[in-house]
C-alpha cells in the first residue's frame, strides 16, 4: 500500500477500541509528531499503549504544513526520528509522487542542508499529506489504537492517587488508565490538569540570569521588524489623540529585560501552490475589511518590497510559507489567551489567525496600496487542492510555537544551550538557533511602530537533560512532558522543533517503560540504563554519538 492509500484507509477507517481496552500500560495524550514516536517505541519494547489524541490528525505541525524542516546540525538526529525523514526519502523515491513538477525540477534545497541526502537516505523537506501518511503508516504498522478528536475533561478528567494519574476522562466520557502518561500535547492540558507546576511568558532576566531573556527593545536579529521604516501608528498620522490603527498595540512594552506574560505570535505555515491544475485562488475572507491592513499598507508606503522572502519550496510546486517581515503571517498579539484557554477559546482565536492569514493574503491581491508586481506574482499562488481536503485545503493545525512550560525537576537555560554550564543526564541533542519570534507591536518613543521579542542566537548542539522531561516528584510519579518541556522561554526558542520533539517523544516513552517495568516514579529510573537503552535505539546523546 503506497502512503497516499494509507492516509486514506486510516483515515475511513480509524482504530476503534472497545471499552474493555480503555486500559494500556501507558497512554500517549496528544497528536504530535512526539505522540506517534512516543507510542512507536512503547510498542518497540513490547509494551502495551493508546495514543487519545485531541487532533483529528495525527503529526502536529510536521503534518500540518511545517514542511522545511528546522533541522540545525541533522547529525544529531538520531533514533525514530531519523526514521521519519527515512521514510519520507524512500516516499520520494518513487516516480509517481512527482505529479505537479519532475524531480529535477525541484532541486535539493533544504534549510542549512540539502533537501534529501542520499547517502543517509533521508529527506529533510516534503508536503503535509505526505506527512501525515507516514505518522498513519507507524500507527498500522505497529497496531496502536487510536482515539481522535479526543479532548480531555481538564476540569475533572484527572484522577490521581498518591502522587499518580490513574486515569484520563475525555469530554465524551472515555475513560483510559494506565501505569505511566505522557503528555505530548504543545499546551501541555494534561500537565496543568494534573496539579503540576508551569509558566507562561517570558521569564525576567534575573529569574535565571539570561541575557536574552524578557523584553527584548531594540533587540533585532532577524528581519521581522520595522528597520528604518518609520511608520506611523496613528490613524490620523502624526496625531495620538486620533488613536492607533489596527495591529498596534498602544500599552508601554516594558522594561528590557523584565519578564511578562506574552507568547511569542502564532501563525499557520501555509502550504501554497502555483501549479494552475493544482491551485484554488485564495478567497475573500468571512468580514474582511481593509483597513484592518492599514499597516500592511503603510509598510509598502515606506518602500517595503520582500513580501515573498519565505516562500519556502517543497516538492510538486508547494510552499512551506512562514513569517517575514514586519507585518506577515504572524498574528503579533493575538495569542496571549490561547495557553490557558478553553476549548472554545481556542477555536474563536484560532479562526481569528485563520480570518487574519486569510486577510493578509486577499489584501495582497486587491489592494491598491500593494506594489502592482507583488499583486500580479501573489496572483499566482493559491491553496493546493491535494492538502488537507477535509477542512476547506486550510492547515487544521495552528503554529503553537510556544504555550505552558513545565517547570519540573530540571530547567534547561541558555546556560546549557550556550554550554556554561553542564547539562545532566542528556536523552537527546538539539542544535537550531535560540529562535523567538515576536510578541509585541508597539509604539516607540520617536512615535513609530516597532516589533518585539525576535530573537536568534546561533549556537552548536547542545544536550537536553532527562530531568526536564519529568515532573517534580512531589507533584506527578507517573508522567512524562517531552514537548511542553521544563525549560525558560529563552532555551525553549531552540528546544521547540520538531525533530528535538521527535527525539524527546522516543526517549520520554523509554523512560516510562522502565518505570513502569520497576514499578518506579519516573522520577527514579536508573538515567545511566536509560542512556544505554537509547543509545542502543539509535539516539543521539552527546557529539560523540552523531551520526557520520
Amino acid at each position: 500500500m503506497n502512503l497516499r492509500s494509507a492516509l486514506f484507509a486510516a483515515l475511513l477507517f480509524p482504530a476503534v477500541l472497545s471499552a474493555e481496552s480503555r486500559r494500556a500500560e501507558v497512554v500517549v495524550y496528544g497528536g504530535t509528531s512526539a505522540a506517534v514516536m512516543a507510542a512507536v517505541q512503547v510498542k518497540k519494547m513490547g509494551k502495551s499503549v493508546v495514543i487519545v489524541s485531541p487532533d483529528k490528525h495525527l503529526g502536529g505541525l510536521s503534518s500540518g504544513g511545517l514542511g522545511w524542516t528546522d533541522t540545525g546540525d541533522k547529525t544529531v538526529i538520531g533514533g525514530l526520528a531519523r526514521d521519519f525523514y527515512h521514510r519520507i526519502y524512500q516516499h520520494y523515491q518513487g516516480e509517481d509522487a512527482w505529479k505537479w513538477q519532475k524531480r529535477e525540477e525541484y532541486g535539493n534545497k533544504g534549510q542549512g542542508n540539502a533537501a534529501s541526502d542520499h547517502g543517509q537516505r533521508t529527506m529533510w523537506i516534503f508536503e503535509p499529506h505526505v506527512a501525515e501518511a507516514v505518522f498513519d503508516g507507524y500507527v498500522k504498522e505497529y497496531e496502536i489504537p487510536v482515539y481522535r478528536a479526543a479532548f480531555l475533561d481538564r476540569e475533572k478528567g484527572v484522577v490521581k492517587k498518591e502522587g499518580k494519574i490513574i486515569s484520563i476522562t475525555t469530554l465524551a466520557g472515555d475513560t483510559f488508565s494506565a501505569e505511566v502518561f505522557l503528555d505530548t500535547t504543545y499546551e501541555g492540558d494534561l500537565m496543568a490538569a494534573a496539579g503540576v507546576n508551569y509558566t507562561v511568558g517570558r521569564e525576567s532576566a534575573e529569574t535565571y540570569g539570561e541575557k536574552w531573556a524578557g523584553v527584548q527593545t531594540g533587540t533585532f536579529h532577524h528581519a521581522h521588524h520595522f528597520a528604518r521604516l518609520a511608520v506611523d501608528p496613528y490613524l490620523v498620522p502624526g496625531d495620538p489623540a486620533s488613536g492607533v490603527i489596527p495591529l498596534v498595540s498602544a500599552e508601554p512594552p516594558g522594561a528590557k529585560g523584565s519578564g511578562d506574560k506574552r507568547v511569542q505570535a502564532y501563525n499557520f505555515r501555509l502550504c501554497l501552490t502555483n501549479s494552475p491544475g493544482n491551485r484554488i485562488p485564495f478567497e475573500k475572507p468571512p468580514g474582511y475589511d481593509e483597513k484592518h491592513y492599514e499597516l500592511l499598507g503603510r509598510i509598502y508606503d515606506a518602500g517595503w518590497r520582500d513580501t515573498f522572502g519565505k516562500f519556502d519550496p517543497i516538492p510538486n510546486r508547494k510552499t512551506d510559507t512562514n513569517n517575514h517581515g514586519p507585518v506577515s503571517t504572524d498574528f503579533i498579539g493575538g495569542n496571549f489567551n490561547y495557553p490557558e484557554a478553553g476549548y472554545e477559546e481556542r477555536r474563536r482565536i484560532f479562526q481569528a489567525h485563520k480570518e487574519y492569514t486569510q486577510g493578509w493574503l486577499y489584501y495582497h491581491l486587491t489592494s491598491s496600496r500593494v506594489p502592482e508586481e507583488i499583486r500580479k506574482r501573489m496572483a499566482e499562488w493559491g491553496l493546493p487542492k491535494d492538502e488537507f481536503q477535509d477542512s476547506g485545503n486550510w492547515s487544521p493545525q495552528l503554529y503553537i510555537r510556544e504555550a505552558r512550560r513545565m517547570v519540573g525537576r530540571f530547567v534547561m537555560t541558555e546556560h546549557e544551550l550556550l554550554k556554561k554550564r553542564p547539562t545532566p543526564d542528556s536523552v537527546g541533542m538539539g542544535s537550531y538557533s535560540i529562535d523567538s519570534h515576536n510578541t509585541q507591536r508597539y509604539i516607540t518613543g520617536e512615535g513609530h511602530v516597532q516589533n518585539e521579542g525576535d530573537i536568534g542566537v546561533a549556537l552548536k548542539p547542545y544536550e537536553i537533560a532527562y530531568g526536564s522531561l519529568i515532573p517534580k516528584t512531589e507533584e506527578c510519579k507517573n508522567l512524562l512532558v517531552p514537548c511542553a518541556i521544563s525549560s525558560s522561554h529563552v532555551a525553549y526558542g531552540s528546544i521547540r522543533m520538531e525533530p528535538v520533539f521527535m527525539i524527546l517523544g522516543q526517549s520520554a516513552a523509554t523512560a516510562a517503560v522502565m518505570a513502569l517495568e520497576k514499578k518506579i516514579p519516573v522520577q527514579e529510573i536508573d538515567c545511566d540504563e536509560l542512556r544505554s537503552r537509547l543509545r542502543e535505539d539509535g539516539q543521539v546523546l552527546t557529539m560523540e554519538d552523531r551520526i557520520k
